[in-house]
């Protein structure tokens, strides 16, 4: 017992011993900060969300267990909604896919037509190609951007959203993006 606690004493010193010598190499030379210039970027696209059918981009992925139906809404309140949508150049169904948003939206307040959501905005294409933004925020047609990658590295900023057609299962949004990025 004895040579177990001494064993113990001198295993604890040098563990001391270590970490105060390796706490010096952590340290270095201050540097003046430098920032860079902030660059300003504005995206205009269509998300084109379709919640019916095989081709479905929105799906319910949690309901809460509720009796009632206060909000008179087709969605009730405490709805989670995963969504993998296109991204479009315009309007139209055909028109150019420039990426995709995927994320979550909860239908958290008792209006339906306010929900919290958090979308990532992955462009495929053109210059913007592999950068994100990530958005997350309620939406009454307004969504604070809270980061990106890529091109929109430590990226802020809003997004305005048009609501452009509301019909049976398909929705289309039109987004104006303002980012502010390094």
């Amino acid at each position: 017992m004895r040579g177990t606690l001494m064993l113990a004493w001198i295993l604890i010193i040098c563990l001391f011993q270590v970490a105060v010598q390796s706490q010096r190499q952590y340290y270095s030379e201050t540097r003046p900060y430098i920032p860079r210039p902030i660059k300003v970027t504005k995206l205009h696209f269509f998300m084109h969300e379709s919640m019916g059918g095989t081709n479905a981009s929105a799906v319910i992925v949690a309901q809460s267990n509720i009796t009632s139906n206060d909000n008179n809404s087709s969605v009730p309140f405490g709805t989670l909604f995963a969504v993998d949508d296109p991204l479009r150049i315009g309007p139209e169904p055909d028109s150019e896919v420039i990426g995709n948003a995927q994320g979550l939206s909860l239908l958290a307040g008792i209006n339906p037509r306010t929900s919290t959501t958090y979308f990532d905005f992955g462009f495929a294409t053109g210059k913007y190609n592999g950068s994100s933004i990530s958005m997350f925020s309620r939406t009454d047609l307004e969504l604070a951007v809270v980061g990106g990658r890529g091109r929109f590295r430590m990226a802020t900023g809003f997004a305005l959203l048009n609501p452009y057609l509301i019909s049976g299962t398909t929705v289309i949004i039109e987004f104006n993006v303002t980012l502010f990025h390094h």
